[in-house]
Order: structure tokens, then sequence, then C-alpha cells
């Protein structure tokens, strides 16, 4: 049992840390299959990824991020409107999805520079939201060429991009909200 609980920085658990590693990826299926109904309907799952790297740090909180996609990957319905499997991940918007553990990295990196000063994660979260858009856009131009011919820049980024800048700033505040004050009671060292 001594090797199950082996002790961490500050004498925690690495058992805690994976139970709140698995806790976040549970989160980030949770929310992904919350969809708000908009003109461009969109879920919370960029949310819970933010949350996840704010509450739980870059190296669990991008932990949770790869969790959930393997999830996803090996057939388990986390992704939103309940799907699954390879056929999402490398789908026109797969991307997306990829592009979270980019999010996740950058975020990790910038903490890992900067500290952990509710500045420095704004910045890393607004960070992390142009890099997976960046992946997911170049990802979907590819893949859509592929099926379906040639595509622009600008329609690409009129149909994935545009539509959810708004409600992913706000994504973006909420979770920045909720990290603070989660990280009072969810002590990560």
């Amino acid at each position: 049992m001594a090797a199950i609980a082996k002790e961490g920085k500050g004498g925690r658990s690495k058992t805690f840390d994976m139970v709140y590693i698995a806790v976040f990826a549970v989160l980030i299926a949770i929310c992904s299959w919350i969809s708000i109904p908009m003109v461009v309907p969109f879920t919370l799952q960029t949310f819970a990824v933010f949350l996840a790297v704010g509450v739980l740090g870059g190296k669990r909180g991008t932990a949770a991020i790869l969790i959930y996609i393997l999830l996803g990957a090996v057939g388990i319905p986390v992704f939103a409107g309940f799907s699954a499997g390879m056929g999402v991940i490398l789908g026109n918007t797969g991307g997306y999805i990829i592009g979270f553990v980019g999010s996740g990295l950058v975020m990790w990196a910038m903490e890992t520079l900067l500290g952990k000063k509710t500045w420095v994660l704004a910045l890393s979260m607004a960070v992390g939201l142009i890099v997976c858009y960046a992946f997911g856009t170049v990802w979907f131009m590819s893949v859509y060429a592929k099926s379906s011919g040639a595509i622009g820049l600008v329609t690409v980024l009129s149909w994935c991009v545009i539509p959810f800048i708004i409600p992913d700033v706000i994504k973006i505040m909420l979770a920045l909200f909720l990290a603070k004050q989660l990280s009072r009671v969810v002590q990560i060292d």
C-alpha cells in the first residue's frame, strides 16, 4: 500500500494527484456534452480544459487533457455529441481536440517561466486558445482539402473560429475566476 500512495512534494500522496487528474478528465468530458444553443452552438469543453490547467497546474492539467483525448480515441463517447473514436480525432475538427494539448503545454510553459500569478494564468489561457485555434484551423484545412478540395483560410476562420471567439473569451474569464476559487480548496504544489 505504501508503494501506491508514495508521498509527493509537501507530504501529499501521488494518489491524490491521480484522482484530481481523473476528475478533471471526466469534467472535460461532461462539459463537452453540454451544448449551448446559439446561432452556432458551442460546448463547455474549452472551459473545462482551461479550468483543469488553471486548478491543477500545467503538468497535471495537461495530463487530464491527454487522458480525456485517449478515452475518446479508444471509443468512450467523451467528445461533443457523445461521439468517440479515431474518426472524430482524424476528422475535420479533430485538430481542435488535439489543439487542447497544445493549449495545456503552452499554459504549462508559461507557468514554469513566469510563475502562477493571476495575470500569467489569464495570459496563458488566451495564448493557449490561440494555439488551439491555430492548430485546429491548419488541421481543418488539411483534412477538408483531402476530402472535399481546397478551402481558404478566411472561410475556415469564419466557420471554425470567429463564431466561437466571444463564447471562448467568456469561458476563459469564468475558468480564470473558478480556478482561483478552487485553487484555495484543491491544494496542488
